[in-house]
């Protein structure tokens, strides 16, 4: 039994050595490894001790002196040793190890995952493929939405399931890679009650390619969230909160088609800044034709503190370093649409309907300024907008103003006893617009919201409860409405 215990080390040790020849015959030294040898008498403890000092182990270190020829020493020639079992695991281990790896070293496409879902990949770095699954699962009471009309307060109250966004991700680079792409689609969009069947279709709602090759100058072509503001451009898994705020659908230009210019100058000084420039159909998400005026976007972004801040939502990551932004931007447009969403083309309340409207009856022009910071867990994000619609066919001009406020904070700093991955946030937001039945008088709407997120695993994993109070003080009626809404949700990527 002895003796055959004796022959499996010793195949055992001819694998290790073998796996020396095939890996370029030098390794990093390793106490284990030298343990085994010498316990399988491949070495003298002479020869162990000077090997531990060594870096770089080759063949010949390892050569036994009576034999510095080669390996081929008789079985029971060696000296008895006891291998326990932990010394057997690490024989195991490191046999499986050098496998691996020299599979790993002959394949021609890397695998492997991260943030961005399971990853392909070629060893020279020109080809690579992200491919990620996100969805949302939702309950709502008791709106699934922002009541905007006294009417909708007295509507009857109800409790809603839903999977409010099923979507997957595509994206990598190819050729080179400052080549990039990326495709988003959207498997299951939810759609309200009263808007048509073909609203809940599975659509490409992202499509575009970057010539990244300098950082000071990005072109970008396709379709996506033109880059106006933080809150939208943030995306719907990196959010505070479980939906958007109030301001969003008042205020977002959302996906266009066109071609915009980006980059990042003077990074890591005090001027560091980020600029974009486009050009886009204006019409919204998936318009072949324009038979309208262009839309034209602005944003200027300066890094305050010389450090860049990536465009999510609460300090997850917890940012070491001070780090915050200020932007400007602004959009100017000609044509049917009085707002956007992921629908594309749409209508304020109490406007004409893009499909009823003429292709050049609203003149559109919006402003907006931002701040954004994060430090040791805190995050704080603001906006205020401000747009302006002509109506040309009712011979009108009408402002609209918004704002919202929030921060979040990860308590556990602060008191270990609260739990690392629970965020508390709270945010306030304020939409003033024109009644929808009378432009004349305004609408306005208000939003307080408190949330709690529980991270399993950054924003890829997460847990999001929120508590609203919206309220609305109608101008034509001089009534006003209030109530409060309870959201829950899991977001989830794999």
């Amino acid at each position: 039994m002895a003796s055959r215990r004796n022959q499996l080390k010793a195949v055992n040790t001819f694998i290790l050595i073998a796996t020396l020849m095939v890996s370029s015959a030098a390794i990093s030294a390793d106490k284990d490894l030298l343990d085994i040898l010498l316990a399988n008498g491949v070495i003298t403890p002479a020869q162990h001790a000077e090997l531990l000092q060594k870096e770089i182990i080759t063949l010949e270190d390892i050569a036994p002196q009576n034999d510095p020829g080669g390996f081929d020493v008789p079985v029971t020639d060696k000296p008895p040793a006891k291998i326990d079992a932990a010394i057997d695991e690490r024989i195991d281990n490191k046999v499986a190890e050098a496998v691996e790896s020299a599979i790993e070293s002959d394949s021609s496409v890397k695998a492997s995952y991260g943030s961005s879902g399971f990853r392909l990949e070629t060893r020279d770095g020109n080809w690579q493929t992200n491919l990620q699954w996100r969805a949302q699962l939702r309950y709502t009471s008791p709106y699934s939405g922002d009541p905007r009309q006294i009417s909708a307060f007295d509507a009857q109250s109800e409790s809603t399931f839903e999977p409010r966004r099923l979507r997957m991700k595509i994206g990598g680079h190819g050729y080179q890679p400052w080549l990039k792409y990326y495709f988003e689609v959207d498997l299951q969009p939810s759609r309200d009650p009263d808007s048509s069947s073909s609203s809940s279709s599975t659509r490409v709602i992202d499509w575009r390619i970057d010539v990244a090759k300098w950082d000071w100058g990005t072109l970008r072509v396709g379709q996506w969230k033109v880059d106006l503001n933080r809150e939208r451009g943030d995306s719907s898994g990196r959010q505070q909160f479980v939906e958007r705020s109030i301001v969003n659908r008042t205020f977002t230009i959302d996906r266009q088609v066109g071609i915009q210019l980006r980059g990042h100058l003077f990074k890591n000084t005090p001027a560091d800044l980020r600029y974009y420039a486009g050009v886009f159909n204006g019409e919204g998400r998936g318009v072949r034709d324009n038979d309208t005026g262009k839309m034209y976007v602005g944003r200027l972004q300066w890094n305050f503190l010389g450090r860049d801040l990536s465009w999510r939502q609460s300090d997850v990551e917890y940012t070491e370093r001070p780090t915050g932004s200020l932007a400007i931007g602004g959009a100017t447009t000609q044509g049917s649409c009085t707002r956007w969403s992921s629908s594309g083309c749409g209508n304020l309340d109490g406007y004409t309907s893009a499909a009823a409207a003429t292709s050049d009856q609203f003149e559109v022009d919006q402003f907006v300024q931002e701040f954004a910071f994060k430090y040791r867990g805190l995050s704080i994000q603001q906006e205020y907008h401000r747009k302006t619609v002509n109506d040309r066919g009712a011979g009108t001009e009408n402002d609209l103003t918004g704002g919202y406020f929030q921060s979040g904070y990860f308590f556990h700093n602060l008191f270990p006893s609260i739990p690392a991955p629970l965020e508390l946030a709270v945010r306030y937001a304020f939409v003033d617009e024109p009644n929808s039945i009378d432009r004349a008088f305004e609408n306005e709407r208000e939003e307080l919201t408190f949330g709690a997120n529980w991270f399993f695993s950054g924003h890829n994993n997460k847990l999001t409860l929120d508590m609203s109070h919206l309220s609305l003080e109608d101008g034509l009626v001089s009534r006003s409405e209030s109530d409060n809404r309870l959201r829950l949700q899991w977001d989830v990527s794999f």
